[in-house]
């Protein structure tokens, strides 16, 4: 009898041990709705593969073992949503974020992040003010629009061999950031911008610009903003006869921007960077990943779920490091993070939250898919 009894205390205690697994929790936020959502799900799902992961492999932190619980929100590419759902996660105590994806909604939620001490990896937002506000739970996992437009400005000038280029913006952080960066550095390669245009992220009708555009016979045109607007642009070009090459940053980089153009993209028409990049042997990795999103999904990936997935993974190795998931105790080691062989790369970060030796890849559309030209550093 008295066996029996010690039994079920055993089986009782290991119940308890079960019931007792510490779950972390790990926000996420991005735009589930509005005209960017294809990116946003794109963005969720890079967060979910890697908790999925996380959770298979069987992660201890501290000696505990851990269930990691994804907390996703829909921030609409609005930065007021964004600042919502930011406050959302701070008062659930989520261990840390990944998000958001738009720079619009990252700067301003980075405050409300920080006041609650809660680390944020953005693995999309690029402008430059996101890392310099001197808060130190804020980090970026891809390069900023000072890299990234200036690379581009160049390229138009020395490779593309653009005189007279066009700039619009959508009036976004991003858009307008990214737009600055690209204008300043063709301007000093030595090209003449012949007009600065502005929309917004939202607009649908591009025939006013385009045409006083058109007037001024530019040899390049250069849009910041995202692909749900830069698509209806390149189809009305088509429209007025408008035939200057269309340049972008990230955001218009994805693959659905053919078909956001009604298949109007001619061959070595449009180029645009994505912010990261991979050669070599670690190509091969990240063809990898893109096989397994594919396959748990049924999806292509769309632009920055590689780096979604390896910012939860930065943010795990490091809580496992820290033997802690308490954001104040892993916070300093994440903060170290300077060797992570990650699918997009290797990341580290330096003093200010940027990624170290932030990578570009430059990319044209033939035949309607986007085909790599090369990665710069």
């Amino acid at each position: 009898m008295k066996q029996q009894l010690s039994l079920i205390t055993l089986a009782v205690a290991f119940s308890g041990a079960a019931w007792a697994q510490e779950v972390v929790k790990i926000g996420h936020v991005a735009p589930l709705s509005g005209a960017i959502a294809h990116l946003g799900k794109d963005n969720e799902n890079g967060a979910r593969l890697a908790i999925e992961e996380l959770n298979a492999k069987g992660i201890s932190i501290g000696g505990k073992k851990v269930k990691f619980e994804l907390l996703a929100e829909d921030d609409a590419a609005d930065p007021k949503q964004g600042a919502a759902a930011a406050q959302k996660l701070a008062d659930q105590k989520v261990s840390g974020v990944v998000g958001h994806l738009n720079s619009g909604t990252s700067i301003p939620a980075s405050k409300i992040y920080s006041d609650a001490g809660i680390p944020q990896i953005s693995p999309s937002a690029t402008n430059p003010k996101y890392t310099r506000q001197g808060y130190k739970t804020t980090f970026r996992v891809v390069a900023d629009d000072v890299h990234l437009g200036g690379t581009l400005g160049r390229y138009a000038v020395q490779k593309l061999g653009a005189k007279n280029i066009a700039v619009i913006d959508d009036r976004t952080a991003y858009g307008q950031g990214v737009a600055d960066e690209f204008q300043k550095a063709a301007k000093a390669a030595g090209a003449t911008i012949v007009g600065r245009e502005f929309t917004t992220d939202k607009a649908t009708d591009f025939t006013a610009i385009l045409t006083t555009i058109k007037g001024k016979k530019p040899d390049a045109i250069f849009f910041g903003g995202m692909d749900a607007v830069a698509g209806p642009m390149i189809k009305q070009m088509k429209a007025l006869g408008l035939n200057a090459k269309f340049m972008g940053g990230d955001g218009i980089c994805t693959g659905e921007l053919f078909k956001l153009s009604g298949e109007t993209i001619a061959d070595s028409q449009v180029f645009c960077a994505e912010a990261g990049g991979v050669e070599g042997p670690q190509e091969k990795v990240l063809i990898d990943f893109k096989a397994k999103y594919k396959k748990r999904f049924n999806a292509d990936v769309q632009l920055y779920a590689p780096y979604v997935y390896d910012a939860v993974n930065v943010m795990a190795a490091a809580m496992v490091k820290a033997n802690s998931s308490d954001p104040a105790k892993y916070l300093p080691v994440l903060a170290k993070t300077s060797d992570y062989k990650g699918v997009t790369g290797n990341i580290g970060f330096d003093e200010k939250g940027d990624v170290k030796n932030g990578a570009l890849t430059l990319y044209s559309y033939k035949g309607g898919s986007k085909i790599n030209l090369a990665v710069v550093r």
